[in-house]
């Protein structure tokens, strides 16, 4: 059963995003902040990590450099930025540090599961 990191400091994103996903047999962790992530990561291993980019503690920024510079398995989740900044240059910068994939806010959950199902292979529950 694979597992999704979810980091967002937004309890009602995390929410949003959780339900969704609770139509495919997966395992869920949350994270409110990049810090804690990182933390989560190291001690579960995800098979995928949905990362925002605005948190306090740590950003999704900082979150993603670390997970990418790690010398450990964490290095090699792909992960999924989500961002309410669609300017070039971030955009730029997020694929520069290795995320797979990114997606501007004002989505809708529906669509973020079929951007990770892309990715990562989820198995509707029956």
């Amino acid at each position: 059963m694979p597992k999704i990191l979810l980091v967002d400091d937004s309890k009602t994103t995390r929410a949003i995003i959780a339900k969704a996903l609770r139509a495919y047999d997966c395992e869920i962790l949350e994270a409110p902040n990049g810090a804690d992530a990182l933390t989560l990561a190291a001690e579960s291993l995800p098979d995928f990590i949905l990362l925002d980019v605005t948190m306090p503690v740590m950003d999704g920024i900082e979150t993603l450099r670390r997970l990418k510079a790690t010398e450990s398995a964490v290095k090699d989740i792909p992960v999924m930025m989500l961002t309410a900044n669609s300017s070039p240059e971030e955009i730029a910068l997020i694929t520069e540090l290795g995320a797979r994939d990114y997606m501007t806010k004002a989505y809708k959950a529906d669509t973020v599961v079929d951007r990770v199902k892309a990715i990562l292979p989820l198995v509707q529950k029956s």
